[in-house]
């Protein structure tokens, strides 16, 4: 059973939240579940970076400028969300799925 389950949120086809608004630390450790990932206070950071620059920008950062204005190394990145971070990431901050993203 899907730790989303109890939770009254339109998800779009891909599981990524359709609206970021709806977004809230419960929704962020249930997708985190469902992904594997126990979120740390590290985890927390990069989460608040992404849904940061995404209101400010308008788009879902990339990993590039996750690593570049975000300050968090690219091995470090993969070490928090393998196997696709950036993809992960936006999903647990709450947000589609980036631009560039297979």
């Amino acid at each position: 059973m899907s730790p989303l389950t109890d939770i009254s949120v339109n998800l779009d086809t891909e599981g990524y939240l359709v609206n970021p608004d709806d977004w809230n630390r419960d929704i962020a450790q249930a997708f985190a579940a469902e992904l594997g990932i126990e979120l740390t206070d590290r985890h927390w950071e990069v989460i608040e970076f992404v849904r940061k620059d995404f209101k400010e920008n308008g788009s879902v950062p990339t990993l590039r400028r996750i690593t570049k204005v975000g300050g968090v190394p690219t091995k470090e990145l993969y070490k928090l969300f393998p196997k696709g971070p950036a993809k992960k990431v936006a999903k647990i901050a709450g947000l589609s799925k980036p631009t560039g993203c297979i």
